[in-house]
């Protein structure tokens, strides 16, 4: 698996232009990304990074770190996922990043998922999906998750990088994601939910465990 994620984040390279500012996600295989970058050469103007620990691995290669609110809009921004379905809809949030990195792949003209061939389903739904709530409103968050047909987890002991907390939402069937990521995000005291389908990915890029990769654009090609 470790030899799939190196091959999606080396092959994602040849995707990024030297001197922009790149948006980077958070999670295992864009540290791959993070380490190819460094040891690549390919110069950057800077980076907006989705969480802390993407900052610090940004920081050790030598990359400036830039304010989104200062760069605008992004060329490309670059992140992996926990799912993926054929429509490139995806389930994030494993990391606990979800919602800095729905603002970055909001505010960006390119998204590329990168990720391991295993990442890819059918159906969202098998991994647990994550929903980012303000602390005082996690009871009454999973009270009104559960009436939409899941069984939502406090994940314990973890604190986002925007101090809230997170419910892991286990057994969901996810046919309509759009419509879940709606309904979901107007549940009150939800800050998100790791469901990236109203701005799903413009392209995957599969990492195999041969090295070989697969590129697979939003309308399937």
């Amino acid at each position: 698996m470790q030899t799939a994620k190196a091959a999606a984040a080396k092959a994602a390279l040849d995707h990024i232009e030297e001197g922009s500012i790149l948006g980077v996600g958070t999670g295992s295989t864009v540290n791959c990304l993070i380490d190819a970058i460094g040891e690549s050469g390919l110069r950057l103007q800077g980076a907006v990074a989705s969480s802390v620990g993407t900052e610090k691995r940004l920081k050790a290669i030598g990359i400036d770190l830039l304010d989104l609110n200062s760069t605008g809009t992004l060329d490309l921004y670059i992140d992996g996922a926990d799912e993926t379905n054929p429509a490139l809809e995806l389930i994030k949030g494993g990391g606990a990043a979800l919602t800095r990195e729905k603002i970055i792949a909001g505010a960006s003209a390119k998204f590329l998922c990168i990720v391991d061939k295993s990442k890819q389903v059918n159906v969202l739904g098998a991994f647990p999906l994550p929903v980012e709530v303000i602390p005082m409103a996690r009871s009454f968050a999973a009270r009104e998750l559960l009436k939409l047909g899941c069984d939502p987890e406090y994940r314990d002991g973890v604190i986002t990088d925007n101090g809230n907390v997170i419910l892991d939402c286990y057994r969901f069937n996810i046919a309509n994601p759009k419509e879940l990521e709606h309904a979901v995000n107007a549940i009150p005291g939800v800050v998100t939910v790791g469901l990236f389908a109203l701005r799903g990915a413009d392209a995957l890029l599969v990492g195999h465990d041969d090295g070989n990769t697969e590129l697979i654009d939003a309308q399937g090609g």
